[in-house]
């Protein structure tokens, strides 16, 4: 095997990384570092062809508890860290509005 066939196989540093990512919303951050996705998947039925939506939680890892309920997330596979924890927080895509209203309602009143 040549150097050029090795360059050819791996992937470059700046390329796409081949690990999935899937875009969900928060619905639990009630432990610690980690949070719950849910992700909405929408495919035909087998035999009626009707469109069907689905929803699959994923745990993901959160190592700054940045992510709040609510907040729409990208997460990306990584190895596994937990018995179900497959998935790292990636990004926060969009924030929740809800997360403003309860930060603003915990304030002390002076």
């Amino acid at each position: 095997m040549t150097a050029t066939q090795k360059e050819q196989q791996t992937p470059a540093a700046g390329s796409a990384s081949r690990r999935n990512e899937k875009v969900g919303q928060v619905v639990s951050t009630k432990m610690q570092k980690t949070i719950v996705v849910a992700v909405e998947m929408r495919k035909p039925h087998a035999k009626y062809k009707k469109i069907m939506r689905t929803t699959k939680k994923f745990y993901a890892h959160d190592e700054q508890n940045s992510a709040r309920l609510g907040d729409v997330v990208r997460i990306r596979e990584t190895r596994p860290l937990s018995k179900l924890k497959r998935w790292s927080l990636e990004e926060i895509v969009r924030r929740s509005t809800l997360a403003q209203v309860e930060d603003t309602a915990h304030e002390p009143v002076k």
